[in-house]
């Protein structure tokens, strides 16, 4: 090696050090303080020990005669091991003790580089968000900034395209305005961090200037509002590196893109072995009695584990994933504990994303339908339950993967169809002892078929009750499966048993449909 090359080698080292050094021991104090990890912290926990490449590097704010390390955003590739089995994955992550993480010409285009990795590799994109947003020029606004703003918005649209061919993750671990909140809006998976997070389209100096409102990151968009109210986030942690582990768990469902199949777990007993009779006494004997869905699953997936997405929004559906002998499957769930099971604008919306998000990546789904049916009412009405309840049937109806179906304790009007009943394809349609199947309940279809009857009745709650014992043996599985509706009655101890067989059965399933652009979702 010539004299030249090493005094080349020895400066390239010397700024490299510099780089990895990100803003500075006090910017990196600020950031321990406020209870985060750096993004090159983030990182080291994200990826195998070794495996991160790194590029762009050397990437420099576009005009400035200092150092600006990486232009505040780290972005490469390498591997993760999600427990089940090691995959590329490609990262942006922005460094917040760098111009506050914010979204500079050249940390844009590292981006967009790693975006068209991902992309033509075909390997899951994560994004690390902790950014102020666009960059406005350091100490305050630059008017020279203003034009780059007609050349931005490739991040989304490309987003949007990528969507559906590789996992896009967007894990919220600071603030995440403006142009980085659409990354999040647009992703698969949106883990937040607690009082550590926030993501809005205007930050709060924004949103007081405009509007008059005095808030803080955390009321104005932190998880709590977008995992409780919103449901713009998917999943709420409680640091750093719960977030980095819940990425890595939520990838472990997932192929490396959609020409894939998922990777299966190792079961942890005989798939084919009976649940212990601890599973009959979760489900009440009335049909009307509330109980919490979450038991039921527990005992159904492998080491009782659900990976809950949305878990404190529209809590009356579950969706997630698990996995039942190793394999993975989407869930969805009413849960009676809240509203009744009942499907309303929320749970549509909520069920009809899940169903497209397993379908895309060639998840199984399986229904635990214990459903009233959908919300009805004026207020129903006036918030759009009609085209949101359209979304939930659409997705069921257009979905291709191996689809299961078990019927809890009942399934009633259009909640049968959501619930993937018989006219939906289902690969198995099964069913509980004295589940039921009809247009409503024995007391709702009495009370209208009856209504005069009843207005005269000196006591109409017992003849409501004597009425409906009468209807309740033609609604009865019983009565179902003797006409062949269903595939079959089971009992719960075998449910283990049974869906194992059903997803052996449909690993391979491929459905061919009408050629088409897409089909035209419901609003």
């Amino acid at each position: 090696m010539g004299d030249r090359m090493k005094e080349e080698v020895k400066k390239l080292a010397s700024l490299r050090q510099e780089i990895e050094k990100m803003g500075g021991e006090k910017s990196i104090n600020r950031q321990h303080e406020r209870g985060k990890l750096t993004a090159r912290e983030r990182i080291d926990l994200l990826f195998e020990k070794g495996s991160f490449v790194e590029h762009g590097m050397l990437g420099n704010e576009e005009g400035s005669t200092e150092l600006v390390p990486a232009d505040g955003v780290i972005t490469g590739y390498g591997k993760i091991d999600d427990g089940v089995t090691v995959r590329d994955a490609a990262v942006a992550a922005y460094d917040f003790t760098v111009r506050g993480g914010s979204m500079g010409v050249i940390s844009e285009a590292k981006v967009t580089r790693i975006r068209e990795t991902a992309r033509k590799h075909r390997i899951p994109m994560i994004w690390l968000v902790d950014s102020g947003g666009a960059r406005l020029g350091k100490g305050g606004f630059n008017i020279e900034r203003i034009p780059f703003f007609a050349d931005t918005g490739y991040l989304f649209k490309e987003e949007a395209l990528m969507s559906g061919v590789i996992p896009l993750v967007a894990a919220m671990m600071g603030p995440g305005y403006a142009g980085t909140a659409y990354i999040p809006g647009l992703s698969d998976f949106v883990p937040m961090v607690k009082k550590r997070c926030a993501m809005g389209l205007g930050g709060p100096s924004l949103v007081k200037m405009m509007i008059g409102e005095d808030l803080t990151d955390d009321q104005l968009g932190g998880s709590r509002v977008h995992c409780e109210a919103s449901g713009c986030g998917d999943l709420e942690v409680d640091s750093d590196e719960d977030c980095i582990k819940a990425i890595k768990e939520y990838l472990s469902y997932f192929p490396q893109n959609c020409d894939h199949k998922p990777p299966c777990g190792k079961s942890p007993g005989d798939p084919n072995a009976l649940i212990d009779d601890g599973i009959l006494d979760v489900i009440p004997d009335s049909s009307s009695e509330v109980f919490d869905m979450h038991k039921l699953i527990a005992y159904i997936m492998d080491d009782r584990r659900l990976f809950e997405i949305k878990p404190k929004w529209a809590r009356n559906i579950i969706v997630g994933f698990g996995r039942i002998g190793g394999y993975p499957v989407g869930i969805i769930a009413n849960n009676p504990i809240f509203l009744g099971g009942i499907l309303d604008v929320d749970a549509a919306d909520k069920a009809a994303r899940h169903i497209w998000l397993c379908d895309a990546f060639n998840i199984p789904l399986l229904f635990l339908s214990d459903v009233p049916g959908f919300m009805i009412g004026s207020r129903a009405e006036k918030a759009g339950i009609i085209r949101h309840g359209a979304k939930m049937v659409h997705a069921v109806a257009e979905a291709t993967v191996p689809k299961i179906t078990l019927i809890v304790r009942k399934s009633y009007g259009a909640g049968y169809y959501a619930m993937c009943g018989r006219a939906f394809d289902p690969d198995l349609l099964v069913a509980y002892p004295g589940a039921e199947i009809s247009v409503m309940g024995a007391e709702g279809m009495v009370s209208i078929v009856a209504r005069k009857q009843l207005e005269t009745a000196e006591k109409p709650d017992e003849m409501i009750e004597e009425l409906a014992a009468g209807v309740r043996p033609h609604i009865s599985i019983d009565k179902t499966a003797g006409l062949g509706l269903v595939d079959d009655v089971i009992d719960p101890r075998e449910t283990r048993k049974v869906l194992f067989a059903a997803l052996e059965r449909t690993k391979d399933k491929k459905i061919f449909r009408h050629p088409r652009k897409h089909g035209v979702y419901p609003v």
